[in-house]
């Protein structure tokens, strides 16, 4: 059996003079930079699905996505998406040994 969800948060980036700043403001801690926008999109789009793997390897949930959420220093900001794919084994432990 297989689920996906589609969570929707929101990046921002501020144009600097060495590159691109990029963040998920509503997903705290997920933080890059690229060289220029299109760059610092693909750096934070792997930013949050490390930070997202992170969160479930250490059993915390994943923050809710904040649409009102927003940066005044923002230069740009847009959705960015986490697509979520779940899918349940079982496994019978401990497995019998045969004599």
């Amino acid at each position: 059996m297989r689920g996906q969800t589609m969570l929707t948060y929101k990046a921002m980036y501020k144009f600097l003079d060495q590159g691109v700043h990029a963040e998920v403001l509503d997903f705290p801690g997920t933080i890059s930079f690229g060289v220029d926008l299109q760059e610092a999109r693909r750096s934070l789009a792997s930013a949050l699905v490390d930070m997202a793997e992170t969160n479930l390897l250490r059993g915390e949930s994943l923050p809710q996505p904040d649409p009102a959420c927003t940066d005044p220093e923002a230069d740009l900001e847009e959705p960015i998406y986490l697509l979520l794919t779940a899918a349940s084994q079982i496994k019978v432990v401990p497995q019998a040994v045969a004599s």
